[in-house]
């Protein structure tokens, strides 16, 4: 019966390991051995230059998740993959996990999968020196007071006939000066 396991790989490196994994077993004859080998991945959202872009990112750096009939061939294929340093579980023993807590998990990463995080990043902090992009402030140059990322809003001081303004624009709306 296969079970769930975490394997724990160089940060970096889990989709080559993944690939390995699955090479190797087809390779040896191993195919039934190896069912699953996932890297949970996320999507999220970050602004750089002024864009909004997606990007996938790992979900648990460094660490692969395989659903594995495991024999004593099964366990030597994956301890001797280039870049795997062993399985979680006691003494590197490896430790299942249940069918629960992988289900529980893996419902977390569709569920990231299939909507974005509200998780933004931006290339910008307080202090610097800002571009207003969009707006009635366009073309407008700011320096940063305060980045609210729960409502994605950055507040702008503004010169405006020689008046510092505090204005409040979106993340995408303002891009950093270089």
């Amino acid at each position: 019966m296969a079970r769930w396991y975490i394997i724990h790989a160089y940060s970096g490196f889990e989709n080559k390991v993944r690939d390995a994994i699955i090479a190797e077993a087809e390779r040896l004859g191993l195919s039934e051995g190896v069912e699953e080998v996932e890297v949970p991945t996320e999507t999220v959202t970050e602004i750089k230059r002024g864009k909004k872009v997606q990007i996938e990112r790992k979900f648990m750096p460094g660490y692969v998740l395989a659903k594995l009939n495991m024999t004593d061939d099964v366990y030597h294929l994956v301890k001797n993959t280039p870049k795997v340093t062993g399985f979680l579980g006691n003494n590197n023993k490896p430790q299942p996990i249940s069918e629960k807590e992988a289900a529980r998990y893996f419902g977390g990463v569709e569920e990231a999968r299939s909507a974005p995080k509200k998780e933004i990043s931006v290339d910008y902090e307080i202090g610097d020196q800002v571009k207003v992009l969009d707006g009635p402030f366009a073309s407008f140059n700011g320096l940063v007071e305060e980045l609210d990322f729960d409502k994605q809003k950055v507040k702008v001081s503004v010169s405006i006939f020689g008046r510092a303004t505090p204005v409040e624009l979106d993340f995408e709306q303002v891009e950093l000066v270089k």
